[in-house]
């Protein structure tokens, strides 16, 4: 293609962006609960917690909004909670059962507000809030959820190998929320499609396609490669070339956006085809962008130049690195 960036700068402002940055607070905590993974054997790192349980695995996952967001938007808050958790159980090829809450308000109009954002994406996605816990403070709102699955075949952070091909799948159609950094590719007009689309990630696991990815999160594309690399205990190159943003869209906000609907997947080349043809069979796009290495350095990289976005190997991301 003919965009030509300078890969050392796109680097910076990525490490340098607050979101990107936000994912090593999350060092401390994975330090903290170390032994307990060592103790009860279930891996901390992962979208949800994977315990085993008869021929399959119960998924345990929560997530909790931002400040900003729920002052700003109380509604809105309530559905991204429900987003996220849901992407949570999809991305480890589950399926979602339920819902609790945490609700922390001073009023009852912002707690109504959340509860009412999470009303209505809960009967979006067909998983039920069956109940929670409301707090009254004094004076910030806050919300947390979680959310139980079960799966059959797993898709982990853990699994990723030197070889396997780095695969993007989105939407290319949605609504770009710059204000955000939130490509909302989940709009009313297309309900009928939402758990639809969401399925094939079970499917792909179940017909082993896939064993390893992540639901691109808050870091977005890149962070959420970061981890998955990290967590495999590997590397990976990301090719710009290959990440076209949605027209009137920078490259560098593009590669830190949520996305409402957005995994990145780590794929043998021998299934890479099988697995493309599954989700574009939806009229999704699923697109190679790298590839993992041996080494344990994330590059960015484009026409022949690639820049270090992160050594692996000198110090931890988020700090969830394979056993």
């Amino acid at each position: 293609m003919d965009r030509v960036v300078n890969v050392l700068e796109v680097a910076r402002a990525l490490c340098e962006s607050t979101v990107f940055r936000n994912k090593c607070h999350i060092r401390p905590m994975t330090e903290a609960f170390a032994e307990l993974n060592r103790i009860f054997g279930i891996r901390n790192g992962d979208d949800a917690a994977a315990i085993p349980d008869g021929d399959g695995y119960l998924l345990l996952a929560a997530e909790g909004i931002m400040a900003s967001l729920v002052r700003q938007n109380p509604y809105l808050a309530g559905r991204c909670a429900v987003l996220a958790n849901v992407n949570d159980i999809y991305a480890m090829g589950g399926r979602p059962l339920a819902m609790v809450d945490v609700i922390g308000s001073p009023d009852g109009v912002s707690a109504s507000e959340i509860c009412r954002g999470m009303r209505d994406n809960a009967i979006r996605f067909r998983v039920p809030v069956v109940g929670g816990h409301l707090l009254r403070t004094v004076v910030d709102t806050s919300v947390a959820l979680a959310i139980l699955g079960k799966a059959k075949r797993l898709i982990t952070s853990f699994d990723a190998r030197p070889g396997d091909v780095l695969l993007l799948v989105t939407k290319t159609r949605g609504l770009w929320l710059e204000d955000m950094g939130f490509w909302n590719c989940t709009l009313e007009a297309n309900d009928a499609n939402l758990v639809p689309d969401l399925e094939l990630l079970p499917q792909a696991a179940e017909a082993g396609l896939v064993a390893a990815g992540k639901d691109v999160s808050m870091a977005g594309i890149v962070g959420t490669t970061v981890m998955l690399a990290e967590s495999s205990g590997i590397g990976v190159a990301i090719d710009l070339d290959a990440i076209v943003p949605p027209p009137g869209v920078e490259l560098v906000p593009w590669l830190l956006a949520f996305m409402s609907y957005g995994f990145v997947l780590a794929v043998a080349p021998s299934r890479v085809e099988a697995l493309k043809a599954l989700f574009e069979g939806r009229g999704l796009c699923a697109t190679p962008i790298g590839s993992f290495l041996r080494e344990r350095r994330v590059l960015i990289c484009q026409g022949g130049k690639q820049a270090v976005l992160w050594d692996l190997a000198a110090g931890p991301f988020a700090g969830s690195a394979a056993e």
